[in-house]
């Protein structure tokens, strides 16, 4: 079984707005063949608690109006290092980058297929690396 298109929609747009708010290793699994609770995983992170809880508005707030989806659990907030975001068919984890490399999520879900992201995704990713990101 694989993630199902509504997935991959929701997926690809939290990746961009992730990445528009600057998120870092943003990466993303099907997890439908090991999970029966949700198709996909996506992971970001970000470098320090107030920039978690922007890019986790801008997830939200992109998916609730481009998609009209709105998550039926959104769980870490108060903390704003590990926010979790579950929309029943995808699972967003945005941690604070130390939470990130403590609990290194991407380790559970190496043997599931990645997700490819939207080009503008890769595009400030390489942007950041090269230092030139909002230029």
């Amino acid at each position: 079984m694989t993630a199902s298109e509504r997935s991959l929609q929701l997926i690809r747009l939290a990746a961009e707005a992730a990445a528009d708010k600057l998120a870092d290793d943003i990466i993303a699994y099907d997890v439908s063949d090991q999970l029966v609770i949700t198709d996909a995983f996506l992971l970001c992170s970000a470098s320090n608690d107030r920039q978690v809880r922007a890019i986790v508005d801008e997830i939200e707030e992109r998916l609730r109006i481009d998609l009209h989806a709105k998550p039926v659990r959104r769980e870490g907030e108060r903390e704003g290092r590990w926010v979790l975001l579950d929309y029943l068919d995808i699972v967003v984890h945005v941690q604070h980058e130390e939470d990130r490399t403590f609990y290194a999520l991407e380790r559970l879900w190496k043997d599931c297929p990645a997700i490819s992201l939207p080009d503008s995704v890769s595009h400030v990713r390489a942007q950041r690396a090269r230092g030139t990101a909002g230029e």
